[in-house]
């Protein structure tokens, strides 16, 4: 039975490491919205703990209550493959939504020519976008602050397929106790996956010149978390 449970634990810990890696989903929104939101590193790594910890936790809740409640694994894996749609959904919706609003945002600062006339004889000009100022885009911009919040929602939705089925309920064989077990070391491995890869990827991110491309970062963002979404509904 030990010997069991801890063939579980270590299946759980690579589980946990693969199924992040290979889901791009769990880290590009991150890299991305840390760029054109300008997150420093030390929001991003909170934001996608927070997210780390909604995902894993839903999809750790909803094995227990379903053990618990004596709910056969076909039921339980037909609503996380519900939450899943439901999720992918939400990438799509939200991805679409803030790719139009950062083209909107790129048309709004187009750059431009200011004449500076210091003598008469003697004038120079520069071109400059107005990033920083009051573009009118305040309400937009309240919204758009909550894209953590939105991010978190969206991960709570978002099932981890594998853990149920392939963990949690093998685990109820070893009690409560080996449940618990699984279930922190699939979290540990998932969550400081996701992690350590959004935080390389976004300091290597940060340090590429987007030059007149910086504008459009948002709608950039916007973008790679729609094509998130559609991976997902796709399967990919």
């Amino acid at each position: 039975m030990v010997s069991d449970l801890n063939i579980l634990l270590v299946t759980a810990a690579s589980v946990g490491f693969i199924h992040t890696v290979a889901g791009p989903d769990h880290y590009l929104p991150f890299v991305v919205m840390a760029k054109a939101r300008k997150w420093s590193l030390a929001k991003t790594s909170l934001i996608t703990f927070l997210c780390g910890i909604g995902h894993v936790g839903s999809s750790i809740l909803l094995g227990g209550l379903g053990i618990a409640l004596g709910v056969v694994l076909s039921k339980v894996e037909g609503i996380e493959s519900y939450r899943g749609n439901l999720a992918a959904w939400a990438f799509v919706l939200f991805g679409l939504g803030y790719m139009i609003w950062g083209i909107y945002r790129a048309s709004k600062n187009k750059p431009h020519k200011h004449i500076h006339y210091h003598t008469k004889a003697s004038a120079h000009e520069h071109e400059h976008v107005h990033e920083n100022d009051h573009d009118h885009l305040h309400k937009p911009e309240k919204i758009i602050n909550l894209t953590p919040w939105v991010l978190i929602i969206i991960f709570v939705l978002g099932p981890c397929e594998v853990l149920i089925p392939m963990l949690i309920y093998p685990a109820a064989e070893h009690g409560t106790m080996g449940i618990v077990l699984v279930s922190v070391v699939f979290a540990i491995a998932t969550i400081s996956t996701m992690m350590v890869i959004v935080l390389l990827l976004t300091t290597g991110f940060n340090k590429i010149p987007f030059g007149k491309l910086e504008r459009y970062t948002h709608a950039i963002a916007g973008a790679v978390i729609l094509l998130s979404g559609i991976a997902i509904l796709l399967g990919l």
